[in-house]
């Protein structure tokens, strides 16, 4: 036999590009994930990479300079504090809130109704919001002019420049947001589940306790983390309805300052990569605290 022979049969029974791959485990469901792959890595751990280097190369100084200059300057590590005074309070009351609003609706007959009506402010954005708020909340604004002219109050109560508008800008813009992720939640679980604890002569708090809670624990926990992410990126009604030279001064407007005002793009990218780690912190002891409440499926118990 001929060596073209050979060959052609060599090639003839060589296993095609699809057995190859089969038996490396990847099969076509998995290389639909190849677009999301390229596009996570081109929009986000490029970008992440870029700036972690860029933050390690000052203007001044060695490699590390740019956070020795943050951590040693009260005016900018206080921010880390100050965002967190924001954002963990909103994330808690927006979490905690949801799920007896979430409760409720889920018995509703007209469901979608309400839930269109709650999740409107996610249409008109953090701008339009602080906006809002300034006309309703400010020392002439409709809500002080009601309890003025009714001899409810003597002066005006002031909610706008301060911590409490900038609470407030983000308990509206963000509750629908976690809402709808604890209505997601709670519609997963089996009915049956709490009529059987009825049956057995448990009260709704013992219901609550021991069924709903347990089962909405895993959820919760990723609610927190999502809510918490969005909270602590605070930036337009930071500036918009608080003090941005005060009690507001985010970390996020500290980074904004560095890099259009001093045109420090190094230090800018520094407090972005502080503030990042700062957040995963907070998410990585929130998901780790999620086995102390329960260790069953994260799914609803449904089915």
């Amino acid at each position: 036999m001929s060596t073209a022979s050979l060959a052609a049969r060599a090639r003839s029974e060589r296993p095609g590009l699809r057995i190859v791959l089969a038996r490396h485990g990847i099969d076509g469901v998995t290389l639909l994930a190849v677009p999301s792959a390229l596009f996570v890595l081109a929009l986000f751990v490029y970008p992440f990479l870029y700036g972690l280097v860029l933050s390690l190369e000052p203007k001044a100084g060695g490699w590390l300079a740019n956070y020795v200059k943050f951590f040693s300057d009260h005016f900018l590590y206080e921010t880390i504090w100050n965002t967190l005074q924001l954002a963990i309070p909103s994330t808690l009351v927006n979490v905690l809130l949801s799920i007896p609003v979430a409760l409720r609706v889920r018995r509703m007959k007209h469901q979608r109704l309400l839930t269109a009506i709650l999740v409107l402010p996610i249409t008109l954005g953090t701008v339009l919001v602080a906006e809002g708020l300034l006309n309703y909340l400010g020392p002439h604004g409709w809500l002080n002019r009601v309890l003025v002219d009714g001899g409810l109050i003597a002066d005006p109560v002031r909610l706008i420049h301060n911590y409490w508008g900038v609470l407030i800008a983000l308990f509206i813009s963000i509750f629908p947001f976690t809402f709808l992720l604890t209505l997601s939640y709670v519609t997963g679980i089996d009915p049956s589940l709490e009529q059987a604890a009825s049956t057995l002569g448990a009260n709704a708090r013992a219901r609550f306790r021991h069924i709903l809670l347990p089962l909405l624990a895993q959820g919760l926990a990723i609610n927190f983390c999502l809510t918490f992410v969005q909270a602590f990126s605070v930036f337009p009604s930071a500036v918009l309805l608080g003090d941005p030279a005060g009690v507001t001064r985010v970390i996020s407007i500290a980074a904004y300052t560095a890099a259009f005002e001093q045109y420090d793009y190094s230090m800018a990218s520094a407090i972005a990569m502080i503030m990042g780690f700062s957040q995963l912190i907070i998410v990585a002891a929130v998901l780790a605290s999620r086995g102390l409440v329960y260790r069953g499926p994260a799914g609803g118990a449904k089915g």
